[in-house]
């Protein structure tokens, strides 16, 4: 197969499904494959799930760079992880890890060679302003200076402005939902924080059937999609070692019904055998060339308008827009 006949995704959703399914690739196929997966940020699941295959040399030494480079990322994270509990120990306060470094950390499917960015925690709205002070002193710092930007965060997102450490160059998203509040869903937070799994270490993970109502949500119900491969994926391994029981229930719970039924439909369609449905959202989904570039414009901008819909009433939004229309203008003209 050459990267000539490769019109989307679908060649790295393949083999992410059925791992034999590369040894019938000639050089460029490889070049799709690899190239795909790094703009997804699924090379080291890629690289994890090809590990023991018989692949031509130059692949196997990428393959086991892209291992080298998860396993890295996931010892910092899980490090950082560490750090943010010692900090955060002395308030006494729930800390619930979320995404990349819940999965590393519990140890799940999920985690393995999965790309892991900032430490993102979940803890009780009522703590917000002692966490924060906490971090700061810490060593932590604001990454938007922005009045307009930091307002708008603690007015109506489901998160502080993020920060960054002075000295570790790590960031942390410290929520305390997981939605904007601005959105029509209203997730029931203290719910999430206190049905939460303990590690034993001061952390704790979300409940199995919580952790699929957040991949979900944080896929179909806050975002343009971006990266989306990456989150079906780990909607894909949550329910492979959890199931589904209870999962409907707890969507319901959290009003979030529609999109967890979505994110099943689509991990089972994509990546198991299930029919091709929701077809708009699998265009959004593959629309990656063979070169790894970004294809179908015209469907990501619609998502992307998608995206600002789903978090703001329309005048909120256009409000929202123009203000940050007129900050970007000057710097263009």
């Amino acid at each position: 197969m050459g990267a000539v006949g490769v019109s989307d995704a679908m060649l790295l959703v393949r083999a992410l499904r059925e791992p034999l399914s590369v040894l019938v690739l000639d050089a460029a196929g490889w070049t799709a494959l690899l190239t795909m997966a790094r703009a997804e940020q699924l090379a080291g699941t890629l690289a994890h799930r090809l590990h023991g295959l018989e692949v031509p040399p130059s692949v196997a030494a990428i393959l086991a760079d892209a291992r080298h480079i998860a396993d890295h990322a996931r010892r910092t994270a899980l490090w950082e992880a560490t750090v943010v509990a010692r900090v955060l120990a002395p308030l006494d306060v729930p800390v619930v890890l979320l995404k990349g470094t819940a999965y590393a950390a519990a140890g799940l499917a999920a985690g393995q060679g999965r790309s892991i960015g900032d430490c993102d925690i979940l803890v009780p709205f009522a703590t917000l302003d002692a966490v924060e002070a906490a971090l700061i002193a810490a060593g932590w710092e604001w990454v938007k200076p922005d009045p307009y930007d930091d307002a708008y965060y603690r007015r109506w997102m489901h998160e502080l402005p993020p920060l960054i450490h002075r000295e570790r160059d790590r960031m942390i998203d410290v929520h305390h939902t997981i939605l904007p509040l601005t959105a029509r869903p209203k997730p029931d937070a203290a719910a999430l924080i206190a049905d939460a799994v303990p590690l034993g270490n001061g952390l704790s993970v979300l409940s199995p059937a919580d952790m699929i109502v957040h991949a979900a949500a944080h896929l179909f119900a806050d975002g343009d999609l971006a990266g989306g491969l990456r989150n079906l994926w780990d909607i894909r391994c949550l329910i492979g070692e959890f199931g589904t029981d209870g999962v409907a229930d707890r969507a319901a719970h959290h009003g979030l019904t529609v999109p967890v039924a979505r994110a099943i439909r689509l991990a089972e369609s994509l990546f198991g055998i299930g029919p091709a449905i929701d077809r708009l959202y699998r265009r959004r989904l593959l629309a990656r060339d063979g070169w790894g570039r970004a294809i179908r414009p015209a469907t990501r901008l619609g998502f992307y308008v998608r995206s600002h819909w789903l978090r703001m009433p329309p005048a909120m939004l256009a409000r929202h827009l123009w203000i940050k229309w007129r900050k970007v203008a000057p710097a263009q003209a």
